[in-house]
């Protein structure tokens, strides 16, 4: 079995590792945590993935405390691996109260865990999901390195770190990969991740590009989320906060239509044009939404393109935090 499509833009996924499609695939959504998801949609929709030559797959022992690997792990077995890169997390223990462990047994043990449910003998990329503070970053590094000499892993990455914490790690064992949240309203790695990361030569890849779905091509009505999703309590969809933000997104749907095309693709496309290091990783619960990205991959963006977009949506735009007061916890500060 191969990709369907071959003719994908790729990216390299850090300085040592592979060649990736540009757009990856982001299979927190197969959890439910943005409303209910069904299994058997979701195997549709890794395939639609193939097909559409989306060979980047991140994924984390969290979702769905399993679930979201096992529907991968499904996928290899009863289809099988068209090549896939695949990308997975630990770290976080659910609480409450929620915590978080690098230990290196813990890691290992979650690590040994999660390629059991993906139907694998190693990943070409394991994150610490959340950095735990009792345990130096540098030691962090060092089992890292552990795990890829022992063939566990390819490759290492960090999520929601500080750009200092990435140069101690790299120092020590290069990062391949740093995952935070970025997007049109959400860009706060400009102020150090992006910079240290082309620096060092390290991928940068932005989860939640399309902004949890409030910049994707459908006006979300937070009224009807169930208790479960995620966005049910974020600050940016609760309150007065989402009728602020409902009208910058609106304009920015008006924008996109001017320009002959969907908000999502936009959003989407102005992400990768931000920087040649930028492996986007949008979610979906179905193959509909996911063909919505791909024009993202085609449309070429200029100076003037950039700054009407920043005049629709200026940096600092949205209302509300990002996460809730339970939900920031992790997430290292650094401005």
């Amino acid at each position: 079995m191969t990709l369907s499509n071959p003719n994908m833009p790729q990216r390299q996924l850090g300085t040592d590792g592979p060649m990736v499609g540009a757009i990856g695939f982001g299979a927190m959504s197969f959890a439910g945590f943005f409303g209910a998801a069904d299994d058997e949609v979701s195997l549709t929709t890794l395939q639609a993935a193939v097909e559409a030559g989306i060979d980047f797959w991140d994924t984390a022992n969290i979702y769905g405390m399993g679930r979201s690997e096992s529907i991968i792990g499904r996928y290899f077995r009863e289809v099988g691996d068209p090549g896939i890169t695949l990308a997975t997390k630990a770290s976080i223990i659910p609480g409450p109260p929620r915590k978080f462990s690098n230990d290196a047994d813990h890691l290992r043990s979650e690590l040994e865990s999660s390629l059991t449910k993906l139907n694998r003998s190693k990943v070409e990329l394991f994150y610490a999901h959340r950095r735990d503070q009792s345990i130096e970053i540098e030691t962090l590094a060092e089992t890292m390195a552990g795990f890829i000499q022992e063939g566990l892993i390819d490759g290492y990455g960090l999520s929601e770190v500080a750009p200092s914490t990435i140069r101690r790690a790299h120092a020590v064992a290069p990062v391949r990969a740093v995952q935070n949240e970025y997007s049109l309203w959400t860009r706060l790695p400009e102020l150090g991740i992006l910079q240290t990361c082309d620096e060092l030569g390290v991928a940068f890849v932005p989860f939640s590009p399309l902004a949890r779905g409030a910049l994707g091509s459908v006006v979300l009505d937070p009224a009807t989320f169930s208790p479960k999703d995620f966005r049910s309590t974020n600050p940016r969809f609760t309150g007065v906060n989402w009728g602020y933000n409902l009208e910058r997104i609106k304009a920015f749907h008006a924008y996109a239509e001017s320009r002959g095309t969907t908000t999502t693709a936009l959003a989407l496309a102005w992400v990768l044009n931000t920087g040649d290091n930028l492996i986007p990783i949008p979610g979906t619960r179905t193959p509909e939404h996911l063909n919505e990205w791909l024009p993202a991959l085609s449309m070429e963006f200029s100076e003037d393109d950039f700054d009407a977009i920043e005049e629709i949506l200026p940096v600092g735009w949205a209302y509300g935090d990002r996460y809730n007061d339970s939900q920031s916890i992790g997430p290292e500060r650094y401005c």
